[in-house]
């Protein structure tokens, strides 16, 4: 396997740069989101070789703040998000592939019998755990646009015996589902990732049934972020520069035709955790963490799409 990364040194445009500041960083410009695409795919996709080589140690691409870095390392983001029962029964590879910041499942009301979809699903471990909840009557899709993910994904689903689960390539701004076909979204992490954020809660909506349920795990912002932070390439791909402010997460999920928008904080990043996100950036560590202490945290976001 190649594990040479290619640098990334891309920033958001200038052109961009107000509406990142207020949160809402919604690209409308084709070729910066399609770089940050195709950046993100391939750390992902690295992250998914690693994990099938073997490989635990390795970090990603010289930032800890990676949504997993499939390393055993402690990390801010992604750590202690499932107890040992939820674990027991999963592949370890589902395990070591987890690049989320929270656990939707958990926190999700999933019900037998129900059609449940997890935006980029990566290794497949909240789908797993999605389609022991929903029983054999239901279905849990995987829904991610990265070919070493999803064939990662699929060797978990044969190693889980889960007959009840698919996974499938596309992605989350165009997801390949008929319309009104879903009870639930989840999604961990990954939506913070998307340069067109209003376009993915617009297909959420579409795919969800009458009465379905968005009930996602993401990083959310409170308060004004340094611009260095909002232009940094690194930290997009580690789930935090991409992220909605509170107020325009719930701006977006009205517009797009949600009802009830709530989000919850479940871990609140300090000054500590921030550095952890800096560290090997291009950025000055010690100075900026002081400026994000407490502005970056976890969260879970839940809508609902109308009944008929």
């Amino acid at each position: 396997m190649n594990t040479t990364t290619r640098a990334i040194e891309s920033t958001l445009p200038e052109a961009s740069e107000a509406c990142c500041s207020s949160g809402c960083c919604d690209s409308t410009d084709e070729a910066p989101a399609q770089d940050l695409k195709a950046s993100v795919k391939e750390k992902y996709g690295q992250a998914a070789l690693r994990v099938q080589d073997g490989e635990t140690d390795t970090s990603c691409g010289g930032s800890s703040a990676c949504c997993g870095a499939t390393t055993e390392a402690w990390d801010p983001i992604t750590s202690d998000l499932y107890d040992e029962k939820q674990k027991a029964g999963l592949p370890a590879e589902a395990l070591l592939a987890s690049l989320g910041c929270g656990n939707p499942t958990a926190l999700a009301e999933l019900k037998s019998g129900e059609t449940v979809l997890d935006l980029g699903s990566g290794g497949g471990i909240d789908v797993l755990l999605s389609a022991k909840r929903v029983g054999p009557t239901g279905k849990a899709y995987g829904l991610d646009m990265t070919d070493e993910m999803l064939a990662l994904a699929n060797e978990n689903k044969h190693r889980a015996g889960a007959t009840n689960v698919e996974f499938l390539r596309g992605e989350i701004e165009q997801i390949p589902l008929p319309g009104a076909t879903v009870d639930v979204i989840i999604s961990n992490c990954v939506i913070n990732l998307s340069g067109d954020k209003k376009k993915v809660l617009s297909e959420a909506f579409r795919v969800l049934k009458p009465g379905g349920r968005f009930a996602v795990s993401d990083v959310v912002v409170r308060g004004t972020v340094p611009p260095e932070i909002r232009k940094n390439m690194e930290l997009w791909i580690g789930c935090v520069a991409g992220a909605l402010g509170e107020q325009e997460f719930i701006r977006l999920l009205e517009e797009v035709g949600f009802e009830q928008p709530s989000i919850e904080p479940t871990r609140v990043y300090k000054a500590a955790d921030a550095a952890a996100f800096l560290t090997g950036t291009n950025l000055n560590a010690e100075e900026l963490s002081k400026e994000i202490d407490g502005k970056f945290m976890g969260a879970f976001v839940r809508a609902v799409k109308p009944a008929a």
